[in-house]
């Protein structure tokens, strides 16, 4: 348990050594899923194009475009599968569900980066290492 402890303690603590440029762009890297709200994959592009171009230059946002792009994965698959279910009606509760939980992640997770913290998902299939 204190194991746990430990690590949650140290995946939200602040980074000192993150310039301001760092912090912009790891930020960035989550809000572009919200592309996803006005472009079909979009969730998923947005976070991909600035992971691709910053990842190299600030390891910040190398970390942040993986988590946010690995999230961002999880959630797509998510509304595929809960669109399936729209033939039973399950999908109408689950689609918007899926889309508003995202949405509130996708938040916190650029309040808590803009901070100069390391965040981690607590649900996240991790495909991109």
């Amino acid at each position: 348990m204190q194991d746990l402890t430990n690590h949650l303690q140290q995946a939200s603590s602040p980074a000192q050594h993150l310039s301001k440029d760092e912090i912009t762009w790891a930020t960035l890297c989550h809000l572009a899923a919200l592309a996803g709200f006005i472009i079909p994959f979009g969730n998923l592009l947005g976070p991909l194009v600035v992971w691709l171009v910053k990842k190299n230059e600030f390891p910040f946002v190398d970390e942040q475009g993986k988590e946010a792009l690995n999230f961002q994965i999880l959630v797509t698959i998510a509304l595929l599968l809960a669109s399936l279910t729209l033939f039973i009606c399950v999908g109408v509760v689950l689609v918007p569900a899926v889309a508003i939980a995202a949405l509130i992640f996708v938040i916190v997770a650029a309040v808590r980066v803009s901070n100069g913290e390391n965040y981690r998902y607590p649900i996240n299939w991790r495909v991109i290492k």
